[in-house]
């Protein structure tokens, strides 16, 4: 008898702690409860042994679990990406395109100071010009570029000196107010060279609008 019960503990002795030594645990204490019939130990007895056994592994089986799912936790929220801008301090549709962008994940620092000198000096051509420059990661954005495009940018990393929208073209983020009510004008996000060449990045369609009410 007593070999049997050598060779039962063994079997169960816990090879990693946590959840593993409680399970360990547990199939010991039923273990013990099946083989435990030595002489003047009343069936009694070692059931109600047995079940102390059982209760104490579920308690720490139970406190290993909290532990483990802290641990594991949400994950983290990626920071928000740097931009910028330099706009005219009355210009409101500069603002709403601020607002755009750091809706879809973008941390703005602004600069009310007018953008004229700072395009010139990052050696963009006047031509495509707008109302406000900004910077993030080594690109130039210039004017109304929707933040989507500002990603695929940020993802793609083509050598460029940035993304240009000319102009204010209606129905680019910034000038979609609902003052435009819905209308959009076909416009191109252009991928600006360092030699001040360009070809188009992306493109958006014209779309009919209503006057507002």
């Amino acid at each position: 008898m007593k070999k049997t019960q050598n060779r039962t503990s063994s079997r169960f002795t816990p090879s990693t702690p946590g959840v593993d030594t409680a399970a360990s645990a547990l199939a010991f204490a039923s273990a013990s409860a099946s083989t435990s019939s030595a002489p003047g130990t009343t069936r009694r007895a070692w059931l109600g042994t047995a079940l102390c056994a059982t209760a104490a592994a579920a308690a720490t089986l139970a406190a290993t679990l909290p532990s483990r799912a802290r641990a594991a936790g949400p994950a983290p929220v990626a920071p928000a990406t740097a931009i910028e801008v330099w706009k005219d301090p009355n210009c409101g549709c500069c603002k709403d395109w601020v607002d755009h962008m750091q809706a879809n994940g973008f941390q703005a620092t602004v600069h009310d100071t007018g953008n004229t000198a700072v395009r010139e000096k990052l050696g963009l051509p006047q031509k495509l010009g707008s109302c406000h420059t900004a910077l993030v990661s080594d690109y130039l954005i210039e004017g109304h570029v929707p933040a989507a495009d500002v990603q695929r940018l940020l993802r793609e990393k083509p050598s460029a000196l940035g993304l240009a929208v000319p102009g204010m073209p209606v129905g680019s983020p910034g000038m979609d107010g609902a003052f435009y009510g819905g209308r959009r004008d076909a416009y191109d996000v252009l991928l600006v060279a360092r030699d001040g060449s360009t070809r188009v990045f992306a493109s958006y369609a014209a779309q009919a609008g209503k006057a507002p009410a």
